[in-house]
């Protein structure tokens, strides 16, 4: 029997898990507060699958939970398709390099790519390492909390970084948010965004930015930008390392090895040219200071 246009029928081979993943979802959209026994009592499953569930939404960035333990719509949530057909090309461009600095560093290494304030992870590849920092895969994070988003956020101009980041003198700030790093409201008093843009003008200088858990506790990562031939800075590649390999890594080879991947990778990848990247108050990118 033919299907009616536009009636929605339940798969013959429906996966239980996949559903009730996507039950958390639509409940944390419409409710957005959420407790773990009432998330329980609506799937009708043991409160440790409930967890389960809602831990791997927090880990993809769909969810995050309070000091109270109530989880909340996280900032994947709200985020919608990067528009941006390049990326494909620019993920599958560098993997071979992800893969060979992931090797040699022993450490994990990200495809970060900057929309607004946002840094999306477009692709990660892993080390062998026991100890090591998982994958971020399409996690969506504030970009001035992330090594890649500062490091991208640098080439911007200073009109650029106050209307994304500077709160008018007269308007209060809000807190909607439920932890510090998901707030919705992310612009800053003048004092704290003059001491962000000092710190984005001397990740600039150096030629790579750091998050010192800044997103994740016992995590830190460095930034390194990717230009295409244009000399456009349209990526970053990040190495996320355990917090006790930081200042070990910061005093080593670490950085040059990212600067040698991104270099390699630029070769290939000078002929894309992102058109619909900017944020819709960007021009053409300057130095922050002369």
């Amino acid at each position: 029997m033919q299907k009616k246009p536009g009636r929605i029928e339940r798969p013959t081979y429906a996966l239980e898990s996949v559903d009730n993943a996507l039950r958390l979802l639509q409940m944390l959209r419409d409710v957005g507060a959420l407790r773990l026994k009432d998330a329980a009592d609506e799937l009708g499953t043991a409160p440790s699958t409930a967890h389960r569930l809602l831990a791997m939404l927090v880990y993809r960035g769909f969810a995050v939970q309070d000091e109270k333990r109530i989880y909340h719509p996280g900032p994947a949530m709200g985020v919608g398709p990067a528009r941006q057909g390049w990326t494909r090309e620019f993920t599958e461009l560098g993997r071979p390099h992800m893969e060979a600095l992931a090797s040699l560093a022993g450490e994990t290494i990200n495809l970060v790519i900057r929309v607004g304030s946002q840094a999306r992870f477009l692709w990660t590849a892993e080390t062998e390492s026991i100890l090591r920092v998982g994958d971020r895969q399409g996690q969506v994070l504030p970009a001035e909390l992330t090594a890649g988003g500062r490091i991208l956020l640098a080439e911007q101009p200073r009109t650029v970084l106050e209307q994304l980041y500077l709160r008018p003198a007269d308007e209060p700030h809000i807190d909607r948010g439920p932890s510090p790093a998901y707030e919705t409201d992310r612009r800053m008093a003048i004092g704290e965004f003059e001491v962000f843009v000092h710190e984005l003008d001397a990740a600039r200088k150096l030629g790579f930015a750091v998050n010192v858990e800044h997103t994740e506790e016992g995590v830190a990562a460095l930034g390194v930008a990717i230009r295409n031939g244009s000399g456009r800075a349209i990526g970053a590649l990040t190495a996320a390392v355990p917090i006790n390999r930081y200042r070990t890594h910061l005093r080593g080879q670490l950085v040059n090895q990212i600067h040698a991947a991104v270099r390699g990778l630029q070769v290939d990848v000078a002929g894309i040219e992102p058109t619909e990247f900017r944020h819709s108050v960007e021009q053409k990118s300057i130095p922050l200071q002369e």
